[in-house]
């Protein structure tokens, strides 16, 4: 490690079983961990005031992920409520933060950028005996930044903006919510286009059909865009849409330009995946105290269901099989580390 380089250590979660019994068991091992206290600092963003209209909905739209909560509040020792308000995703307020992906050629590449300090730091692999077995990054326990569900569909997010807010869900948990529910496309754009949101996303979405989209959402409406390749980032490119994007959009243009500019060589998903990951790459970031610093790229191939992940910059990627997951023939690491350099 270089003088100025700060260790980033991320945690691999393994949850087999009902969703009661993976909120009991995250509970149970968030208590003995200090990122609680971090968790605790990002339910004071939430401006939710009505928790019970915000249970009603939950219950409604993802029982699995009310028996979640449920189990959540039971193993941290706090009240349902108060679990609903730190966790659930509804009527929350969230900073910025970018993100940069591309699918092409049967795979999904991405690189998340944000705070360590505000970052779960968790990779988590789930088999529910009630639904889609898959594998995602944490945020808020519940939710999830970017996933693949054992169907093949695979779903991130990329903030656009948050001044035009709504009473809604907020992006990490659309995006658990897709992978728990939807097996396709078609699936996730029903869902996606019937569900209320709180905020500007894009999510870019795939699927083992090789078709992509990406989904322009605005609490007001969702416009939706099927692209092959695609490529994503943190503005709205729609005419209806585009008057809702932040005033500076410059560098997110130019990480889309840059990414289209890889389309001319014939990648594969580990040669991409290096392009991401590199440090003096034009997408990998290290503003980590302005919230945008590059904290993992990952490359999802939903044909074979593999994963492809490394932490930080320059990491050595670890390569894992969510099919082998479901199997019950995967052996796990407990943790990947990376090194992050926050000189800035």
């Amino acid at each position: 490690m270089y003088k100025n380089d700060e260790e980033l250590v991320v945690r691999i979660v393994e949850l087999r079983g009902d969703y009661y019994q993976f909120g009991l068991e995250q509970g149970g091992e968030l208590k003995a961990l200090p990122t609680l206290e971090q968790l605790e600092e990002l339910g004071e963003l939430n401006i939710n005031s009505n928790v019970q209209k915000a249970k009603e909905i939950i219950k409604n739209v993802s029982p699995n992920l009310f028996q979640e909560l449920i189990g959540l509040a039971e193993g941290l020792l706090m009240d349902i409520n108060n679990t609903i308000k730190l966790f659930s995703g509804y009527d929350v307020a969230f900073p910025q933060m970018g993100c940069t992906t591309l699918v092409n050629d049967g795979y999904y590449v991405r690189n998340y950028d944000f705070s360590p300090e505000m970052y779960d730091a968790r990779l988590v692999w789930t088999n529910p005996t009630d639904g889609y077995a898959s594998v995602g990054f944490s945020q808020q326990i519940i939710g999830r930044l970017d996933g693949m569900n054992e169907k093949g569909l695979i779903v991130g997010l990329h903030f656009v903006n948050n001044e035009y807010k709504e009473e809604g869900f907020i992006a990490t948990t659309i995006v658990r919510m897709l992978l728990e529910q939807c097996a396709n496309i078609e699936e996730a754009l029903k869902f996606i286009t019937n569900i209320s949101h709180g905020y500007c996303y894009n999510y870019s979405i795939t699927d083992q059909s090789g078709k992509s989209v990406i989904v322009e959402a605005s609490p007001q409406q969702q416009v939706i865009n099927f692209t092959n390749p695609l490529i994503c980032t943190n503005h709205f490119e729609s005419e209806l849409l585009r008057e809702k994007n932040r005033k500076k959009v410059h560098g997110s243009i130019k990480r889309k330009d840059y990414v289209s500019s890889l389309l001319s060589e014939s990648l594969s998903p580990i040669c991409t995946y290096r392009h991401f990951n590199d440090e003096s790459s034009p997408i990998f970031y290290k503003d980590y105290k302005e919230y945008f610093g590059t904290l993992h790229t990952v490359v999802y191939s939903p044909k074979d269901l593999s994963i492809i992940f490394g932490v930080g910059g320059n990491c050595e990627p670890m390569m894992f099989s969510l099919k082998e997951f479901k199997e019950g023939t995967l052996i796990l690491p407990e943790y990947i580390k990376g090194t992050i350099n926050q000189s800035k």
